[in-house]
C-alpha cells in the first residue's frame, strides 16, 4: 500500500509541475494589482473577470471535450467541425456584446467611461475560445510539453504586459484588459501551427449534432462548477461596493497555497483510483488517501492561518510589501478560504466511489447544492459580515458539495473511510486553532513569531500522541522515505 502511495505522490509532483509554475507566475499579478490599482479598480477588474468566468462557459459549450470524445486526432474532419462551430458562435457573441457593450457595462455596474472594457472581455473571450480546440488537438497527440510550454509562456507574457500597461505606461484598469487581450490573441498565434497542419475548409454537418448532443448538456455542471469559485464577486459588488470586492479578490488570491495542492493531487487522483479499481484491497487504499490528504491538507491550513500576516508583510522588491497595506482589512478571510478549498480537496477525493460507480450524474447534483448553498449564503451572510460573509458563504458551498457527494457515494459504492482517525485530526487541528487564539496572537513580534511556529509543530506531536500514526505506519514511511 505505501509503495501504492508513494508512487500518488510522484505522480501528483510530476503532473503539477507546470499548473505549479503556471499559478506562481500568475500570483506575481497580485502585487502588481494591489500596488498600482486602488482597492475600487481592483473590484471592477475581478468582477468583470468574473463574468468572463462564467461566460466563458458559454463560449466553449463543450465542444472542446466533444472533440476529444468524437476525434481521437484520427479525423482532419473531427478537427475542421468543432473548430468552425466554436468560430461561428464565438464570432456571433462577441459581437453582440461589443455593439451592446454601454448597456452590458450598466448591468455590470461597470463604470460608463469603462465600457470598453467589456469589448475587450468579448474579443479575450473569442480568442480564448478559437483555441480550445488547438489546445485539446495537443492533449490528444501527446505533447504535453508544447502544450505546457504554451501555457506557460501566456501567463509570462500577460504578466509582463501588465506591467508595461501598469508601470511603464500607466493606463490604469484599460491596461489590464488590453494586456489580456494581446495575450489571448498572442496564444492564438502559437497554437496556429496546429490549425495549419490540422484545418480545413469542410464543415461535417452529419458530426455536428453529435458533437453538440454531447457537449450541450455539459454546460449546466460547467456553469454550475465556475459559479461556485466566482459568484461571490458579482453579489459581493452589489451589496457593498468595488473597494469591498477588490480587498476581498486580493485576500482570496491568498488561498493559492491550498488550490495549488489540490489541483496538484487532483491530477493525479484521477489516473490513480481508476487505475487501482480492480485490484483487492483498493477500497482500504483510497480509505487512507483521504485520511493522508486530510493531515497534510489541515497542517497546511494551519500554517497559513498562522502566518499569513508575516507572508503579506514580507517585503519583495524596493522595500515594498507582497501585498499593499490598503488591503490588510481582509486579510480574515484568508483562513476561511483555505478551509473552503481543504474541502474543495475533500470532494475530489469523493470523486472515486461515484466515478466506479458510473455515476457522475450525482456530481452534476452535488454542484447544484454548492451553488444553492452558494448564491443563498452569500445573499444572506454579506449585508451583516461584509466580505467575510462572502468568505464563509464559499467555505459553506465547498462543505455542502463535499456533505452531499459523500451521501451519494456511500450509497452507490461504498468505501469505508478512516473516521475515527479522522475525528482526531479535526479535534488537533482544534486545539491548535484555539490555542493561537487565546496566546499566538502576540503583540511581540519574535515572541508572537516563535509561539506561532511552536503551535505549528504542535500539530503534527497532537496526531502523534493521539494514534492517528501508529507505530507500524511510521516504519513504514520511514524505510520509504530511505530507500527514496
Amino acid at each position: 500500500m505505501f509503495a501504492e502511495l508513494k508512487r500518488l505522490g510522484r505522480e501528483t509532483m510530476v503532473y503539477g509541475l507546470s499548473t505549479v509554475v503556471g499559478r506562481l507566475l500568475n500570483f506575481l499579478l497580485l502585487p502588481l494589482y494591489t500596488h498600482t490599482l486602488s482597492p475600487s479598480d481592483y473590484g471592477v477588474v475581478a468582477t468583470v473577470f468574473s463574468y468572463i468566468a462564467i461566460c466563458n462557459v458559454l463560449y466553449s459549450h463543450g465542444m472542446d471535450f466533444a472533440f476529444m470524445r468524437f476525434s481521437g486526432g484520427k479525423d482532419t474532419g473531427d478537427f475542421s467541425t468543432p473548430f468552425w462551430s466554436l468560430l461561428t458562435t464565438s464570432l456571433a457573441i462577441s459581437g453582440v456584446i461589443h455593439f451592446c457593450a454601454e448597456p452590458l457595462a450598466a448591468l455590470a455596474m461597470v463604470p460608463a467611461e469603462l465600457s470598453d472594457i467589456v469589448r475587450y472581455s468579448a474579443w479575450i473571450m473569442a480568442l480564448d475560445a478559437l483555441s480550445l480546440v488547438p489546445f485539446a488537438e495537443l492533449r490528444l497527440t501527446h505533447k504535453p510539453a508544447a502544450y505546457a510550454g504554451i501555457k506557460v509562456a501566456n501567463i509570462a507574457l500577460n504578466i509582463a504586459l501588465n506591467y508595461v500597461f501598469l508601470v511603464r505606461v500607466p493606463m490604469g484598469i484599460r491596461g489590464v484588459f488590453l494586456a489580456s487581450l494581446i495575450t489571448a490573441a498572442a496564444t492564438f498565434v502559437m497554437v496556429a501551427p496546429v490549425l495549419w497542419m490540422r484545418l480545413e475548409a469542410r464543415f461535417d454537418r452529419a458530426l455536428h449534432p453529435q458533437l453538440m448532443r454531447f457537449a450541450l448538456p455539459l454546460i449546466p455542471a460547467g456553469l454550475a462548477a465556475m459559479m461556485v469559485q466566482v459568484i461571490d464577486r458579482p453579489i459581493l459588488q452589489r451589496l457593498t461596493d468595488d473597494a469591498t470586492v477588490g480587498i476581498y479578490q486580493a485576500n482570496y488570491r491568498l488561498g493559492i497555497f491550498m488550490v495549488m495542492t489540490v489541483n496538484m493531487f487532483d491530477a493525479a487522483w484521477r489516473p490513480f483510483f481508476i487505475q487501482r479499481a480492480a485490484e483487492p484491497g483498493h477500497q482500504e487504499i483510497f480509505a487512507r488517501v483521504m485520511t493522508y490528504f486530510v493531515v497534510g491538507a489541515s497542517l497546511l491550513f494551519l500554517a497559513v492561518t498562522l502566518f499569513i500576516p508575516d507572508i503579506v508583510a514580507l517585503h519583495i522588491l524596493r522595500g515594498k510589501p507582497l501585498i499593499h497595506p490598503s488591503y490588510w482589512a481582509g486579510l480574515g478571510i484568508v483562513p476561511v478560504v483555505t478551509l473552503g478549498y481543504l474541502f474543495h480537496g475533500v470532494h475530489v477525493n469523493l470523486l472515486a466511489p461515484v466515478t466506479l460507480a458510473k455515476r457522475t450524474d450525482l456530481l452534476a447534483w452535488a454542484t447544484g447544492i454548492g451553488v444553492a448553498a452558494s448564491v443563498a449564503s452569500n445573499f444572506l451572510l454579506i449585508p451583516r459580515l461584509g466580505m467575510m460573509g462572502a468568505a464563509s458563504a464559499t467555505l459553506l458551498a465547498y462543505l455542502a458539495m463535499s456533505a452531499a457527494l459523500f451521501l451519494m457515494a456511500r450509497r452507490v459504492y461504498p468505501v469505508a473511510y478512516e473516521y475515527r482517525r479522522l475525528g482526531h485530526i479535526a479535534a488537533c487541528l482544534a486545539l491548535s486553532l484555539a490555542a493561537f487564539w487565546l496566546w499566538g496572537r502576540s503583540s511581540a513580534p519574535f515572541q508572537g513569531l516563535a509561539l506561532r511556529a511552536g503551535l505549528l509543530l504542535s500539530f503534527p506531536a497532537l496526531l502523534l500522541l493521539t494514534g492517528v500514526c501508529d507505530g507500524e505506519e511510521l516504519a513504514e514511511l520511514k524505510a520509504l522515505a530511505a530507500r527514496r
